[in-house]
């Protein structure tokens, strides 16, 4: 095995904390002596030892660390939070050699482990696999690099590009997808900071939006209700999950008497009300944005290439097979085009998914 061997079973490991370490990235550690891996660890859970602490307390015979290579996906840490930093573990236990994939944007780190390690005398090895270490950790790195939320774009549509059909509003939506689809949509909220969906969408389908078909955390709930037509009946202002109101500022204090109990902000609704939605969402360290729908607030992020992600799930019926269809023209709600830059296509149940990423958006 070479050095990407290692780094790429350090990236193995750090996705087994994948929905539970958020805020913090997603790290995995590997120790070598002499061609043989000696310890291995990943950081598993939020506030608990990083994956530099487990792999070093996973190797049982600590005398050979000080002949060891130690590789991990990103840089040790430099600075005291939940926990110590690594940066001290690894000079304490002498390892004299550390390969990171990638240097650490958060600004409290920042090269500084490095600059530490190398001044104490290790030898260090930076950029290795570094593309794919980017990659992992993408949502962790937008957030700390471009000051917002990764964002996500997903949504269902028919074989013949309609998000929904005609149906009137007390008509109940047919599923487009099956459980095996819905299981992957609730492991993506389960991974996700914010979700959003427009107001339209929750007065037609009152969706929860929470996490119940897999384990995982349910991610803050984002509403904007620029008029307040939102009943307080709705099942995302049930208390099930955290959730965020934004509103106009001259309805802020009647949102708050109507939707006791819900944290309500205040925004220029006539403004850039997605910008003004980023930066409420930075300010309380969400990392990532998955917005669900529907048509508006799709094209409202694809207009201005405000997306990182898109994930778009086609169904094998068309609109017309859907209950309560009607046939005149316009038959539905038109679906996006896909666009970006095609990382993934696979099919589950009939259902054929494609994931994109966007190499030129708005990244502001």
């Amino acid at each position: 095995m070479d050095e990407k061997d290692y780094m790429r079973r350090c990236l193995e490991l750090a996705r087994n904390g994948a929905g539970r370490v958020a805020p913090n990235p997603l790290v995995g550690c590997v120790i070598v002596h002499r061609g043989r891996v000696i310890g291995e660890g990943f950081h598993e859970v939020h506030g608990g030892p990083h994956a530099e602490v487990n792999a070093i307390a996973s190797v049982a015979d600590p005398s050979l660390l000080r002949g060891s290579t130690l590789y991990v996906n990103l840089e040790p840490c430099s600075h005291w939070g939940k926990t110590p930093p690594c940066c001290d573990l690894i000079l304490r236990v002498g390892i004299p050699h550390v390969v990171v994939g990638m240097a650490d944007p958060f600004e409290r780190v920042a090269g500084e482990g490095i600059f530490r390690m190398r001044e104490a005398g290790i030898k260090v090895s930076v950029g290795i696999l570094e593309d794919e270490c980017l990659s992992l950790n993408r949502k962790f790195v937008t957030f700390h690099t471009h000051k917002r939320p990764y964002i996500v774009l997903k949504w269902a549509e028919t074989r013949d590009g309609y998000l929904d059909n005609n149906r009137m509003s007390d008509t109940p939506p047919t599923w487009l997808t099956g459980p095996s689809c819905r299981l992957m949509v609730h492991r993506l909220r389960a991974e996700s900071g914010g979700i959003l969906v427009g107001t339209n969408t929750l007065l037609r389908d009152n969706p929860a939006l929470t996490v119940r078909d897999c384990p995982g955390k349910s991610p803050l709930r984002v509403v904007v209700d620029r008029t307040l037509k939102l009943p307080s009946s709705l099942r995302v202002f049930d208390r099930e999950a955290p959730t965020l109101i934004l509103t106009d500022y001259a309805l802020a204090e009647q949102a708050r008497e109507k939707f006791a109990g819900i944290e309500v902000v205040g925004i220029d609704a006539s403004g850039d009300v997605i910008g003004q939605m980023l930066a409420q969402l930075h300010q309380r360290g969400v990392q990532s944005l998955l917005v669900e729908g529907g048509g508006e607030v799709l094209h409202g992020f694809i207009g201005r290439g405000l997306w990182d992600e898109m994930q778009v799930f086609v169904s094998p019926l068309g609109v017309d097979e859907l209950s309560g269809g009607r046939n005149e023209v316009p038959r539905g709600v038109h679906a996006p085009e896909p666009a970006g830059r095609i990382v993934e296509q696979f099919s589950v149940g009939g259902v054929r998914i494609t994931m994109s990423f966007n190499d030129a958006g708005d990244h502001a």
